[in-house]
């Protein structure tokens, strides 16, 4: 019987797109104030990538930087990531808490695999009391691949976890699911994209109708 649930963090519980340009706005007009960018902020190339790690991220929008400058804009990134986040900027996605409840009171154990570093989630997970729920929150750079699979399967290991879902947007979230022989939800929510979704188990529109997937499908 499926008695464990895997979330992603961005894009599934926390719509990180309430932050994501004001945080990404502030590097930029950083940036162009000591001369080191001109132009307009690539907000929608960072949604195409959005999910992968960070130094995927700013490879991908800042080649010709240095690997050195790089970790410096990303330090300064999560920074204003998390003055928004602890400052109220940001949210949940509708029914997260009313899921958690429920999933707790049907004996189930919530974890959090996330792309996120760890400062970055733990604001999130403090700010919204999240472990309230949670059993623990896992993030990628624990694992030396940088692989959301390897970063599930660690998961499985240190618990004891035979079944399980994996609830994510993007495709990286329902590839850990199917390559540790999980259950893979869908979320079609901001980032999400048909092609990726197509690939999942199930695929829904709003958290609260886990409720009725666990319920009628995966639990038996």
């Amino acid at each position: 019987m499926m008695k464990s649930v895997i979330f992603d963090m961005d894009g599934t519980l926390f719509q990180t797109d309430k932050i994501l340009e004001r945080s990404l706005e502030d590097v930029f007009n950083y940036l162009a104030y000591v001369n080191k960018w001109e132009g307009a902020m690539p907000i929608d190339a960072f949604r195409e990538i959005m999910g992968v790690p960070l130094p995927v991220v700013w490879e991908t929008l800042l080649p010709n930087y240095s690997i050195e400058e790089r970790e410096q804009i990303n330090n300064y990134f999560q920074e204003r990531l998390i003055e928004n986040i602890k400052s109220g900027k940001g949210a949940l996605y509708p029914n997260v808490k009313d899921l958690f409840e429920y999933l707790k009171s049907e004996g189930f154990s919530i974890f959090i695999a996330s792309n996120g570093v760890p400062p970055y989630l733990n604001a999130i997970v403090q700010y919204y009391n999240l472990d309230n729920w949670v059993s623990e929150t896992f993030s990628i750079e624990q694992i030396k691949s940088y692989s959301k699979s390897d970063l599930v399967k660690n998961i499985l290991t240190k618990y004891g976890i035979q079944e399980a879902a994996v609830v994510g947007d993007r495709l990286s979230d329902i590839k850990a699911a199917k390559d540790n022989g999980l259950t893979a939800v869908g979320c079609s929510f901001d980032f999400a994209k048909e092609e990726e979704l197509s690939q999942a188990d199930f695929v829904i529109n709003d958290l609260i109708e886990l409720k009725g997937v666990f319920a009628n499908i995966l639990i038996r």
